[in-house]
């Protein structure tokens, strides 16, 4: 007698549904970490500008509420560049004595824009 050596079909599929069992924990997982670490990014490119706002203010010496346009912060920033909103949004430079303010169209107003 010769037994074929194999998986039957009952233990491929139970493989199958495990591996899917486990996808469908992990995905929204994933999810969710990369809208952490994009709020995180966005909120530390605030922290970045308003840092490069203040040394343009105490260097040109400017009016607590002037409002300096994004040439006059890059040579504060590394690489000479402000940084961008990793989402598409865009940063808000206001003026020196208040905080600067990301608009975000890709993340729902009440949880994610954020301020300094």
């Amino acid at each position: 007698m010769r037994r074929n050596a194999g998986f039957t079909l009952v233990e491929i599929m139970i493989v199958v549904a495990i591996i899917g069992l486990l996808a469908a924990i992990a995905i929204p997982s994933f999810v969710r970490a990369r809208q952490t670490t994009q709020t995180n990014t966005c909120i530390n490119n605030l922290r970045l500008i308003d840092a490069g706002m203040q040394q343009w203010a105490l260097e040109t010496g400017a009016a607590a509420d002037a409002v300096p346009v994004a040439a006059d912060i890059q040579v504060y920033m590394k690489g000479d560049v402000v940084p961008e909103c990793p989402l598409g949004g865009a940063y808000t430079i206001n003026a020196v004595n208040a905080d600067p303010a990301v608009v975000c169209p890709n993340f729902d107003a009440g949880t994610h824009n954020a301020v300094l």
